[in-house]
This record gives C-alpha cells, structure tokens and sequence, in this order.
C-alpha cells in the first residue's frame, strides 16, 4: 500500500488548490520561507503566494488551447448549436473546396522566439528585448532563455518532426528578470517566465537547460494529453516535463542515453546546497540532502509512493514528488534501448502522450500500457524497445493496466 509522507507546513496560504506547474517544488520554497535569512525566507514566501495567483491565469489559457477553433460561420465546431445544422454545414465546406483551387506552400520549420524583460516587476510579457534572428544582446539571461527556446525546438522537429509546442508553429515566449529575486520558473499557459533565485539557494534559473526544456514541456502536454495536474495524471505531468527536458539536454550536448547524467536542475543551487539538482531520474531520492532544504523525498519504485492530500498545501496530491516514479521508469528503458533517447524510449513516450483517447486523469498504469502498445505498434511486440518498456515498469513496480482501446 502506497505510504503516507508528511510534508514541512507551509507559512503562507497561497491560492489553495490552484496547480503550481514550477520547476521548485512548494516543498522547497516552504523550507526557505521559514529561513533563519529573512531575505530569503521574504523571497520564498512573496514567490509562493504569487505562483497561486500565476497558475489561475495557466488553467484558463491552457483550457482555452484545448477548445476546437469556432467555425468561420461563427458558429462553433462541427456539432454544436447554431443556425445551420452541423450536417449541412459540412456539405457546404465539402462543395467550396471543392470548387477553389487547392495551393499548397511548403516552407522551412523554423522557431519563432520572443524574449521579454519584467525588470524586476511582474507584468506580462514586459518588454521585447530581443526576437527571432537578432543577434545576441549583453543580458546572460535574455541569451539563455532565447538559446533554450531554440534547443527546445530543435529537439521537437528533429526528433519528432513536431512544429513548436501546438504542432502548427506557436512562438514561443519568454520572460526574464519576473519579480525580484524570484525563485523559480513557470510556464504559464502561454509563454515562459524566469525568476533571478534569491543568490543564496538558487541561481539564475535560465542558466540550467533541462530546466527550460521541463517548463516548455508542459506546453506540450497542454496542448496533447492535457494531464490534470493532480495526483498520478499530475505526477505524469511533471515526468513529461523532465523527460523531455533531459532529452532537451542530452540532444543538445550530443549524448546518449548511458552518457547522460539524468539530472533535473543542475546548476540551479548555488555552492552553498548539499545538492547536484532538484532531481534525478537515474536515482530518484539523492539529487539533494541539504541541513537546510532537507532530502530529496521522490521515490524510485511504488513502494515509496506518497499518498497525499489533493490541494496545493500537499503539491496537489504530491505531483513533483511521486513523479520520480515515472521518470526512473524512463531512465531504465532510455538506457536499456541504448543509443540516443529520443530514437528509442523518447519515441516512445512522444507516441504514447500524442496517442488518440489518452485519458487526461491518466494514471500510472494506464500510461505505462499506454507506452507498451506505443512501442509494439512502433518497433513490434518482440523487439528490443518493446521488451525494455515493458521491463522498466516491472522495476518500478507499475503494474500496466489492461488496454481498451
């Protein structure tokens, strides 16, 4: 039976049960908000009663991505209310493509970047420093994050011939310099944003790639699977994030799968943390043992699952700390398959989460028979990647829940 972990009390009450889609998780910033440092502990707290604010504003943007485009009579998509029947409709579409004379235009894919300067406010988008073609600029962070967007598309289009986050081309958006001294880094359902760290515990969080990578990615599960961001569908969320953050990283860098380190935020703590990173999908639980910001509580197989409350005082059922699960699963078929990840288990992966009635509450054994038929039906049932699938949730102790579909 899955156990129950007790989690620091939080010293402020932000936005109850709002999702909190950061990098840090609310555990952490609660630590520090109770910091003997009280720069730090007033940095941790204002950043934990503004994420609950901020991630009102993803789950309205990020149900608005997910609406099927109204119809150009105006009036809404095939099989809604209107005037004119959704069958008469469609015989009318059908006869004027008919009649026009089809052009199609094949152009390069190419990202389109748009990098922001909050200058220590928290308005958005702030002001445009630099976009797609310019040259670099002096601001380290504004290159870092315009870089980091860049490596996250390229991973997208050369791996899985995807077009940006939604597959049609979103530009992708960022913000630097969010707030001062803010510790952490969100997507917000439309565009990035990056805080400074308070110089104590946290470095700049543009400067960690995988970190860029994991943000961008929940926009493209925003506009996928639509994982709730609670519990197991949330943990699955948050693992996305790191699997293809990681990916992001190790395409970058040129390395395969048994090359890579497999860390989440490395670079993120300055030298004064007992820490590599905020996590490790090689071996989930040791990414950080800290006098200050304690141990890394993510389990490694579901004999550690944390069973926890489902509100934003306990990370939304333990989203950021169960997700450890799901990662290590994706480390051990990553590197079983060997070669680069994005060929083998990130194939995968990318079929499972853009498969057709992928349930948004997903849970663990669902995605984990969800990613065996991927790779059945990609490299067949008896292959190599099939089997190391297959294999890597038995090690994590997830059983596949029966398909029916």
């Amino acid at each position: 039976m899955p156990s129950t972990s007790p989690l620091p009390t939080s010293a402020t009450s932000p936005a109850r049960g709002l999702p909190r889609c950061t990098i840090v998780p609310p555990y952490l910033l609660r630590r520090l908000a109770v910091d003997a440092d009280p720069r730090v502990a007033e940095v941790a707290q204002r950043t934990l009663a503004h994420d609950g604010t901020v991630r009102e504003r993803r789950v309205v943007l990020a149900e608005r991505s997910q609406r099927r485009p109204r119809d150009t009579d105006g009036a809404g998509s095939a099989g809604s209310a209107g005037l004119v029947p959704p069958d008469l409709r469609e015989r009318v579409r059908a006869l004027d493509t008919g009649r026009r004379a089809q052009v199609t235009v094949t152009l390069p894919a190419a990202p389109h970047r748009q990098i922001h300067d909050a200058k220590h406010g928290t308005r958005l988008p702030g002001a445009l420093v630099r976009t797609e073609g310019d040259a670099a600029v002096t601001d380290v962070s504004v290159n870092e994050a315009y870089d980091g967007l860049g490596a996250t598309w390229q991973l997208l289009w050369d791996a899985f011939q995807r077009d940006s986050l939604d597959g049609k081309g979103l530009s992708l958006v960022a913000t630097v310099h969010f707030d001062r001294d803010y510790d952490n880094a969100f997507w917000d359902g439309a565009q990035m944003v990056f805080g400074d760290g308070d110089g104590v515990y946290f470095d700049s969080f543009t400067s960690s790639l995988d970190v860029i990578g994991h943000e961008l990615a929940h926009g493209l599960t925003q506009y996928t699977a639509g994982f709730t961001y609670v519990a197991q569908s949330g943990a699955l969320n948050e693992s996305v994030s790191d699997v293809f953050g990681s990916m992001v990283k190790q395409l970058h860098l040129g390395q395969t799968a048994t090359e890579a380190d497999w860390l989440i935020g490395e670079g993120l703590f300055t030298d004064r943390v007992k820490g590599v990173a905020l996590r490790s999908m090689k071996a989930p639980g040791t990414a950080y043992d800290d006098p200050d910001l304690g141990r890394d509580p993510q389990p490694a197989t579901m004999d550690g699952y944390v069973d926890l409350p489902h509100d934003g005082d306990h990370d939304n059922g333990g989203v950021h700390t169960n997700s450890g699960i799901p990662n290590h699963a994706f480390y051990l078929a990553a590197t079983a398959i060997g070669g680069p990840s994005w060929e083998g288990a990130g194939r995968v992966w990318f079929d499972a989460l853009t498969s057709k009635g992928m349930p948004k509450d997903c849970d663990f054994a669902t995605f984990a028979a969800r990613t065996i038929a991927a790779a059945t039906k990609r490299f067949g049932a008896k292959s190599d990647q099939a089997t190391a699938v297959r294999g890597a949730w038995e090690q994590v102790k997830v059983t596949p829940k029966r398909s029916t579909h």
